[in-house]
C-alpha cells in the first residue's frame, strides 16, 4: 500500500521497503498462495523500485532474488535489557518463549516438548487467541504483561529461551533473551538461524527427538553460563540497535 501511494507522489522520494518475514514464506498457507504472494512481490519490486531492506542474512539473500536489496539488521536497546538481568537459578530447569499464542509461534509444538519432558517447567510469556492448544500441566501463561520491566523480569528468570517459529524476520524475543545471557534453542529457520549459532549461543534443531540431547547439555549452570555469555557478545557485535540504526540512517541519507 506505501509503494502504491509512492507511485501517486508529484514529487517523488527515495523508497526503501522493509518486510521483516516475506509473507510466501509462510508454512500454514497452501503453496498457490504462497507463489500468488511471491509474484506480488516481484512484480511490485519491478513495477514500483526501491531498495529493499533486508532484517537479517537469510532476509538479504531472499530478497536479492526479488531487487535491489541491502542489509541493516535487526537491533535492540542492549544496555536498557541488560539492566534487568540478574543470576538466577531455578530448582527444576525451566524453559520459556516470550510470544503471542499465535500460528507463527507453533504453540503445539511446545506443548509436545513439554509433555515429553515432565521434569522440567516452562513458560509461556504472553497470551493470545490459541491458548488453549496449551494443555500440558508443567507450562504456566503468564497472560498479557503491560509492564516492560516484569516481562523482562519473567525472562530474566527462565534458564532457556525456546523460539519455536514457523516462520520469522529477525525475532526481536530472540535477541533480547540473548542480552539477558540465556541459551536459545530454536527451530532451524529463518531468523532464527541468523540470530542462534549453533552449539555456541544455543542450538537449533528440526525434529523434537533433537531436544533430549541438548537439554541435558544445558543441565549444566555452566555450560548455560558459557553460551549465555557467548550470546551476549553477539548482540554487542551483530544486534546494537545504536550501530545498525545508524547503518539505517546512513542508507536513508546516501
Amino acid at each position: 500500500m506505501g509503494r502504491v501511494a509512492y507511485f501517486f507522489l508529484f514529487k517523488k522520494k527515495k523508497l526503501f521497503y522493509t518486510p521483516h518475514g516475506y509473507s510466501f514464506l509462510r508454512t500454514d498457507i497452501s503453496k498457490t498462495v504462497k507463489n500468488i504472494y511471491w509474484r506480488i512481490e516481484k512484480s511490485f519490486q519491478r513495477f514500483f523500485g526501491g531498495t529493499i531492506v533486508a532484517c537479517g542474512d537469510t532476509e538479504l539473500e531472499i530478497a536479492k532474488e526479488i531487487g535491489s536489496a541491502k542489509l541493516v539488521r535487526n537491533g535492540i536497546d542492549i544496555a536498557n535489557v541488560q539492566e534487568h538481568f540478574a543470576p538466577h537459578q531455578n530448582e527444576k530447569l525451566t524453559i520459556g518463549i516470550m510470544a503471542r499464542i499465535t500460528a507463527a509461534r507453533n504453540p503445539e509444538m511446545f506443548n509436545q516438548i513439554a509433555l515429553k519432558f515432565p521434569n522440567f517447567n516452562f513458560v509461556w510469556i504472553g497470551d493470545g487467541e490459541l491458548r488453549s492448544l496449551i494443555t500440558a500441566p508443567n507450562i504456566r501463561i503468564t497472560g498479557w504483561i503491560l509492564d516492560r520491566k516484569t516481562v523482562l523480569k519473567e525472562l530474566n528468570n527462565i534458564d532457556i529461551y525456546m523460539q519455536i517459529s514457523l516462520w520469522e524476520g529477525l525475532p526481536i524475543a530472540v535477541l533480547e533473551a540473548m542480552a539477558l545471557q540465556k541459551p536459545v534453542i530454536a527451530t532451524n529457520i529463518i531468523g532464527n538461524k541468523d540470530a542462534v549459532l549453533h552449539n555456541k549461543t544455543g542450538f537449533l534443531f528440526s525434529d523434537i527427538s533433537e531436544l533430549e540431547n541438548f537439554f541435558e547439555i544445558l543441565k549444566d549452570p555452566k555450560k548455560r553460563s558459557e553460551f549465555g555469555e557467548n550470546a551476549l557478545a553477539r548482540c554487542h557485535d551483530l544486534f546494537d540497535k545504536n550501530q545498525n540504526f545508524k547503518q539505517l540512517l546512513a542508507l536513508y541519507q546516501e
